[in-house]
C-alpha cells in the first residue's frame, strides 16, 4: 500500500477528514475533530511506511506478537491505545491493513457522544 491508497483509503471513512495539527510533514486523520490515523510524510520520503492507528488494548498486545515486524507500540503514541503499523512493503495484506484503520476508526467513533455518531455507520462490505 502506497500513501495514496493509504491516504484514499482514511478518506474514505465516513466524514473523515485529514489535516496537519502538529506541523506540515505529519499529515491526521480524523472523524469529528478526533484522530483515528496519522502519519510522517517526511517518514515515508525516507522509505519509512508506517502508520500510527487506534487499537484495543488487548488486540494491540495480540497483533505485536503475532506480526513483531509490523506492529509495534505506537511512536510518540500512548503505548496502550495507539500502534506504530507497517504497511509499504509490509508481510501484512492491503486487506488486514484496512481491517487495521477500520479497527481505528471504529473506535475513535464509539467514544464520541451519540449525537454525534449519527451517519457515522460503515456501509456493509468495509
Amino acid at each position: 500500500m502506497n500513501i495514496e491508497e493509504l491516504r484514499d483509503y482514511c478518506l474514505s471513512q465516513p466524514q473523515a477528514t485529514e489535516d496537519f495539527p502538529f506541523d506540515k510533514d505529519t499529515l491526521a486523520f480524523k472523524v469529528k475533530g478526533k484522530m483515528f490515523a496519522l502519519t510522517s510524510l517526511k517518514k515515508w520520503e525516507a522509505g519509512d511506511y508506517s502508520i500510527n492507528l487506534k487499537c484495543d488494548p488487548a488486540k494491540a498486545i495480540e497483533y505485536r506478537g503475532k506480526y513483531p515486524d509490523e506492529v509495534f507500540p505506537g511512536y510518540h503514541m500512548n503505548k496502550k491505545h495507539w500502534n506504530t503499523v507497517v504497511v509499504g512493503g509490509s508481510q501484512l495484506s492491503p486487506k488486514f491493513i484496512k481491517h487495521l484503520i477500520n479497527h481505528s476508526y471504529e473506535l475513535v467513533v464509539s467514544k464520541l457522544p451519540k449525537s454525534k455518531r449519527e451517519g457515522l455507520i460503515h456501509k456493509p462490505g468495509r
